[in-house]
């Protein structure tokens, strides 16, 4: 199958359904996991090590995912005990079942910056957004009213979707190379979605485990939060996607973190760069007047952005302007009541 919108092709035309496993390599089996969100699915994968399994990302915790592992543990995977997670980064729909099967003497790998920020943000149970996120929220241009609601409710929080985190786990480093699932693989790490995102290629056949720094169809979201609000994702998303041009083939099966498996990579890499490119061109254009981060939205992302996509758009429209900002294009200033505003140079 094709995607015409991008040249792309997915020898792979569905997903495996719920609960089933399908090999797309030998040794190497693919299965899906649900979100309870617009991308309504992750990929995860198990890698036959002879005597065990590796699982390369593990899905959210929730009580139907671990039913989902359960059913795959008793079936496509049984005989042999997961003895490896690989987790490509720290966001909960990769990171989120580590421990869950960390519980069960299972190792996990991933980058040390990945095992940081999980560590840290599953013991960080917030009942409502803390005062830096809501003044975060409101310099960025909030609307009123999504910021007063926001306000009340108890916000995202990791601890509701990832298991609990034991100490320990195995690094994983740029340059190395691990052993899995009968082959060996160079870790390559991403930056922008996430920092230090594990990806993994294949020297043995024409594979990569993508996560979510290589996907097809979609771009993951670059964004900006209290955390470090003049952080600058989108010099670190380009600059990954670039490096990364340097090892892709054409013949590169990927597996990414979500959508269907796909070949085509290195144009993939050049659409993914171009993508960001038009989308800062559009924005230093429609910054002639100074506009906040929330009148960003429409020459940004080119499609309207209801309520569930809104906090996002939000984060990702500050990433893209400090990256104007960054690179001498666009200046920030406080405009009235605090609220940041950018006009373009």
């Amino acid at each position: 199958m094709k995607d015409d919108m991008t040249g792309v092709r997915h020898p792979f035309a569905t997903a495996p359904d719920e609960g089933t496993m399908l090999e797309i390599a030998p040794g190497v089996l693919w299965a899906r996991l649900p979100l309870p969100m617009a991308l309504d699915h992750v990929n995860v994968y198990a890698l036959d090590d002879g005597d065990g399994w590796t699982v390369f990302d593990t899905g959210l915790d929730t009580r139907r995912n671990r039913g989902i592992w359960v059913k795959l543990l008793a079936g496509p995977l049984r005989g042999k005990r997961v003895r490896r997670v690989i987790a490509s980064h720290h966001h909960p729909d990769h990171i989120g079942l580590a421990g869950w099967f960390q519980a069960d003497d299972t190792v996990l790998m991933t980058s040390r910056t990945a095992w940081l920020f999980a560590r840290m943000l599953v013991l960080d149970d917030q009942e409502r957004p803390l005062p830096e996120t809501l003044d975060f929220w409101r310099r960025a241009g909030m609307d009123a009213e999504i910021l007063a609601r926001r306000a009340a409710e108890r916000p995202f929080n990791f601890c509701d979707v990832v298991a609990p985190m034991p100490l320990g786990f195995q690094r994983l480093v740029e340059g190395q190379v691990i052993r899995a699932g009968g082959r060996d693989w160079d870790v390559r790490l991403g930056q922008g979605h996430a920092p230090d995102q594990v990806t993994l290629w294949s020297r043995d056949c024409a594979l990569v485990l993508g996560a979510d720094q290589l996907l097809p169809g979609i771009s993951p979201n670059l964004g900006v939060y209290a955390t470090e609000p003049d952080a600058d994702p989108v010099a670190e998303w380009l600059e990954s996607c670039a490096r990364l041009q340097n090892f892709a083939r054409e013949d590169h099966l990927v597996l990414p973190g979500h959508k269907l498996p796909f070949t085509g990579l290195p144009l993939r890499l050049q659409q993914k760069i171009e993508n960001h490119h038009s989308a800062l061109r559009r924005l230093h254009a429609h910054l002639v007047d100074p506009q906040p981060a929330s009148a960003c939205f429409g020459p940004l992302f080119k499609r309207e952005i209801t309520d569930g996509t809104y906090g996002l758009a939000l984060v990702e429209a500050v990433a893209h302007l400090n990256h104007l900002v960054a690179t001498g294009r666009a200046r920030r200033f406080d405009g009235p009541g605090g609220v940041w505003l950018w006009q373009a140079l």
